[in-house]
């Protein structure tokens, strides 16, 4: 049996209530424009810290291929080439942290988009008795995000992420993880790219100043190399 409310929606019998364990877990929302180094990233923090990486597009795929209740709903949206309704993501997402291996902690990456996702998801976690640990915001200069995603280049096969001047592989064109063929978004261009974080600066950043107010934003500069970044995390963290 599936519930509606005005705050979100999600699966009745997969809402048992459980506290995660204090310090020791990780509860971490993952911000920052396109371009702006996320999916690398997200990988290490994964890694780290031994906890699910959640996002909206594979939860998505999952529901959907798996064919449930909320998977079809989404469908439906997505055949229509609409957005999926905030309520329905919220849904989505609230019914993933509430399986068994995100008890220990969870990082959301491309979630929340917007204020009204954000507030959907503070009712349900205050529901559930679970505070978030961090919100890392990654920022990098428009300019600066406009070239790295121009040079990115993308595995066909596992999906691993490179760039052709900041984290190239070892042998051109070929991936480093599973040697699979390299390639670059269609979208991958200045106009696009440029429009998207647009996008992501009126509908998203906005985010920031709301989590600011619950004192857990860490910014970090972006612009720097890859593992710098991570260590800035790291002791973001505290931990």
């Amino acid at each position: 049996m599936y519930l509606v409310t005005k705050a979100y929606l999600f699966k009745k019998d997969s809402c048992k209530s459980y506290v995660l364990n204090g310090d020791e877990s990780m509860r971490i929302i993952l911000l920052g424009p396109p371009g702006a180094g996320k999916g690398t990233q997200a990988a290490k923090i994964v890694d780290e810290y031994k906890i699910p990486h959640i996002s909206t597009g594979d939860i998505f795929r999952k529901n959907i291929k798996e064919g449930t209740e909320l998977g079809k709903q989404a469908q439906e949206y997505m055949n229509k080439g609409a957005l999926v309704p905030d309520e329905l993501t919220c849904g989505l997402v609230a019914d993933r942290i509430s399986q068994e291996d995100c008890k220990e902690g969870f990082m959301l990456d491309g979630f929340p988009r917007n204020i009204f996702q954000a507030e959907m998801l503070d009712k349900f976690l205050s529901e559930k008795g679970i505070e978030l640990t961090k919100v890392v915001n990654i920022e990098v200069e428009k300019e600066l995000l406009v070239a790295r995603a121009v040079g990115r280049r993308i595995c066909k096969s596992c999906g691993a992420t490179f760039h052709i001047e900041y984290n190239p592989t070892k042998t051109e064109g070929i991936c480093d993880v599973c040697e699979g063929e390299l390639y670059q978004r269609a979208d991958d261009n200045e106009e696009t790219v440029s429009n998207r974080i647009q996008v992501y600066i009126d509908e998203t950043k906005p985010l920031v100043d709301y989590y600011s107010k619950q004192g857990i934003v860490a910014t970090i500069n972006g612009d720097q190399s890859i593992d710098k970044v991570f260590d800035d995390i790291k002791n973001s963290f505290g931990k």
